[in-house]
């Protein structure tokens, strides 16, 4: 049977996928057309979808899928949580890095951008075991890449390519760059690949936009409540960090850093002064310091800012002691341990994605001089007024921690490989069912990481993927306060050696 679309019209090849949202591949397939597939092609879903629902022939054509459209496919697996919610599975792959070839690219001539520009993305739910052929579709999105992420995608291309220009193909990571990434490709034991400007062989890497990325995407799917959609104007501009206009002039992370130009050497009370906003008095306020700064004001939560949720990064506030002893540990989210289970693969996994991307440090050092909380009485007295009922005042002394420096930083190769052994423990006790505190890596063994609870263990349990049964301790992935310590200590060293 015909597929009834027309091939050179973007909206109508959407509209016709709708057709395989809450369907099956093999609905739409008889057997001679399975039987008759080529034995590479089986493990691909984009080219199953091409071949046995959009009735293109299968061919190795370097152009888009949908060439006469000037649109690709791209077929992207969903996951079920904890909770029953759709996850992203992995990041999208955008296709395979040429050495050879990408350097005498233009952004503007890569193929990356030729095919990738417009896209049709399938949203599918995978199950470990399943046959793609029986793989549930689940969403169709028409999505071109809107402008403002173009320009922070350019950034990313020019920053990867110009890496393998100078020689340094072996030592590209995912954490280079904002929303368009070099991910690792290719199986154990493939060969090393030549690259152009070094004898050192790299290893095999893709383009593609980052698990971030591809999560915002789908987060916009859901809040519209619709199957499939193709309309991406409506962006929430209460949520967007830096305009087009600023992308236009310079990088998103110098954008942010210069930023807290105005405000080294202040405390966080000195900081929401000059910002003329009212201060945070909580644990938190120096995070809270920092997210003013570099939102300037407009952004209640900057990590949760479109550019941070697209890019994955985070922004964390250190508090240094004289003597440059950091006090706390620095925790992340509590683990997944359905997904930790599922996962086959470390690039794959969602710690990979946290401890690969970006990271932006915002350090405050004490400066051994205590200040007067008295001093902001003016910006007290509705909070005293509260408090006074209760025989409480916020009246006190307290340490004066003075903003110091602001850096972004990337997990070295060396301590994702420690990263990749911590994760193979974990994913070893979540097997055998060992998921309590105290089963992991611990802050004593001093390895970089460790595994425990924020603050005193929940008496509420998580489920054991292995049972199926709430006996699984709720724990959180962890840095040791010595590796932030060392973290801060190597960006001081690296400033003054590019001094």
């Amino acid at each position: 049977m015909a597929a009834n679309f027309d091939r050179t019209d973007r909206v109508s090849i959407f509209k016709y996928s709708a057709g395989l949202i809450d369907h099956c591949l093999r609905e739409f397939a008889n057997e001679e057309e399975i039987l008759h597939l080529p034995a590479g092609d089986k493990g691909k879903l984009g080219k199953l979808v091409e071949y046995l629902y959009f009735k293109y022939p299968i061919n190795n054509n370097p152009e888009a899928d949908f060439a006469e459209a000037g649109m690709e496919l791209k077929c992207t697996g969903l996951r079920n949580g904890i909770r029953e919610e759709y996850l992203i599975k992995e990041r999208l792959v955008c296709g395979m890095i040429n050495y050879m070839e990408v350097v005498n690219e233009s952004f503007e001539t890569s193929h990356f951008y030729q095919k990738c520009l417009v896209m049709l993305l399938l949203f599918y739910l995978y199950k470990k075991g399943t046959n793609l052929l029986d793989a549930k579709f689940l969403f169709s999105v028409l999505w071109k890449l809107p402008e403002k992420d173009l320009i922070i995608i350019r950034r990313d291309y020019e920053t990867i390519v110009n890496k393998i220009r100078a020689g340094q193909a072996h030592n590209l990571s995912e954490g280079d760059t904002v929303y368009l990434g070099a991910c690792r490709k290719g199986q154990k034991g493939d060969a090393l690949r030549t690259q152009p400007f070094s004898e050192i062989k790299a290893k095999g890497r893709a383009f593609s936009l980052k698990p971030a990325y591809m999560r915002t995407v789908l987060k916009y799917v859901l809040d519209s409540g619709q199957p499939a959609i193709c309309n991406f104007d409506d962006i929430d501009l209460n949520k967007q960090l830096v305009s087009v206009k600023e992308l236009k002039k310079s990088s998103f992370e110098n954008i942010l850093l210069s930023r807290f130009g105005r405000y080294y050497g202040l405390n966080s009370f000195q900081i929401f002064k000059k910002m003329r906003q009212k201060p945070s008095f909580g644990k938190d306020k120096y995070f809270d310091s920092s997210n003013a700064i570099a939102g300037k004001g407009l952004v209640s939560n900057v990590n949760k800012s479109e550019e941070f949720e697209k890019s994955g990064i985070m922004l964390k506030a250190i508090r240094v002691e004289q003597n440059g002893r950091i006090e706390q540990a620095m925790s992340f989210e509590n683990i997944d341990w359905q997904e930790v289970f599922e996962c086959d693969e470390w690039e794959d996994s969602r710690l990979y994605e946290i401890f690969s991307n970006r990271f932006m440090f915002v350090v405050y050092r004490n400066t051994g001089h205590p200040i007067n909380v008295r001093v902001y009485r003016n910006w007290l007295k509705e909070k005293n007024a509260e408090r006074k009922a209760k025989g409480k005042y916020l009246y006190k002394l307290e340490d004066s921690y003075e903003l110091e420096r602001v850096f972004f930083w990337t997990m070295p190769q060396e301590d994702l490989e420690l990263a990749r052994e911590y994760w193979t423990d974990i994913k070893r006790q979540v097997q055998a069912d060992n998921i309590k505190v105290g089963q992991f890596w611990k802050i004593g063994d001093d390895k970089k990481f460790h595994v425990r609870p924020k603050g005193q263990l929940s008496k509420f349990k998580d489920v054991s993927p292995v049972t199926g049964e709430k006996t699984a301790d709720q724990l959180c992935y962890w840095f040791n306060a010595n590796y932030v310590k060392d973290i801060i200590k190597d960006s001081v060293e690296l400033e003054n050696g590019l001094s």
